[in-house]
């Protein structure tokens, strides 16, 4: 029999805008398990994130220093929030907040916030300079790749891997390039985004699954689920996709988190290659070290890993094993405008404080 969970959870990520953060999801997933009858605290950078005015979604909110702010104002801020809603767990789902946030781990815990998440080590082995290390170590496909400080080795990454190629950011973004001059432009502006290193990656033609993973810290996986990528925004996000029975994907996830003894949830991005018969015809593109944008279907499908997760960060049993989950099952994004009271947004921008006494309720 699972337990009641009533302490207080936080959430990281409430920009809910056409380039999600995954905050909204994991919310959604925890506040849909039947067992979980505490509070859930939205954290943001912007008071005008829209996952804050979800209706009957949070309990309250806060916004946070931005991550460059260092690490000290980011634990003053939690310390802030703590006192006021009694926060017991954090659950980040930014690249760009995770390595101050387990570097503040022992911190965090002496203030009676539990977490969840990698090591700072393991979390270094899957960024996307060091992708085609890990794929060494694991036995994984990794297409080639390389990281460049400057446009001046585009000729020459070009010429070896042919076009087109992917340029990414070091946190987010990938763009497919047709010539050297797109590749430029896209370096560019990821330079001027998230900074150098920029990487460029040989580009593999198949057809695009993401596997949702959380593993136990020892090298076992306690659930995942796979789905395909439907459509897809001009930003390469996804729109919409269904969850697929594909032992193969869950192998390969349940191999990476083997090889780094992942602690915490992960995304596994993968190029499928020819007919998808072996692991070989699985090209892992990206490795992300939080839950994705579409967690929700997870929870959607059978497998609820944020609440499962957020057990563990208060630190509660869980399964060593989650059973199967539901192929079939379909998510697609939807835009729409949320009706809040300015009084919320007030007090947010005001105070950085959202307190659920002038949070919204549904119309």
């Amino acid at each position: 029999m699972t337990s009641v969970v009533t302490e207080t959870i936080s959430v990281t990520g409430m920009n809910a805008n056409d380039n999600p953060g995954p905050g909204v999801g994991v919310a959604r997933a925890v506040r849909l398990d039947p067992h979980f009858k505490g509070k859930i605290i939205g954290l943001g950078y912007d008071a005008l994130d829209p996952g804050f005015y979800m209706a009957n979604l949070l309990d309250g909110g806060g916004v946070l220093p931005y991550p460059s702010n260092g690490s000290d104002a980011f634990l003053g801020r939690m310390r802030t929030l703590q006192h006021q809603f009694g926060i017991r767990a954090l659950i980040p789902t930014l690249d760009s907040e995770l390595r101050a946030v387990v570097a503040l781990e022992r911190d965090l815990e002496y203030e009676g916030i539990g977490t969840f998440l990698p090591s700072l080590e393991a979390i270094e082995r899957v960024s996307k300079p060091q992708l085609p290390a890990l794929g060494k170590a694991a036995s994984v496909r990794i297409p080639a790749s390389e990281s460049i400080q400057s446009t001046d080795g585009i000729p020459r990454i070009v010429k070896r891997f042919g076009l087109p190629v992917v340029v990414k950011g070091v946190y987010y973004g990938a763009t497919i390039v047709e010539s050297e001059a797109s590749a430029i432009a896209a370096f560019r502006h990821f330079e001027a985004t998230w900074g150098v290193p920029v990487i460029v990656q040989e580009h593999v033609a198949g057809d695009e699954y993401n596997v949702c993973a959380l593993g136990d810290g020892f090298g076992n996986m306690i659930g995942a689920v796979a789905m395909r990528k439907l459509v897809l925004t001009d930003k390469g996000k996804g729109w919409a996709g269904v969850t697929v029975a594909n032992p193969l994907l869950l192998a390969l996830a349940e191999r990476i988190i083997a090889a780094l003894k992942w602690r915490g949830p992960m995304e596994v991005e993968v190029m499928m290659t020819g007919r998808g018969e072996s692991l070989d015809d699985l090209a892992v593109i990206e490795i992300n070290p939080r839950f994705p944008a579409w967690v929700f279907l997870t929870a959607a499908a059978g497998q609820n890993l944020p609440s499962m997760c957020a057990r563990l960060a208060l630190g509660l049993p869980v399964p060593d094993k989650l059973p199967p989950y539901t192929a079939g099952r379909m998510f697609v994004r939807i835009a729409l405008d949320q009706i809040a009271d300015v009084a919320a947004f007030g007090q947010l921008s005001a105070t950085g404080i959202m307190i659920s006494s002038i949070n919204n309720t549904a119309l």
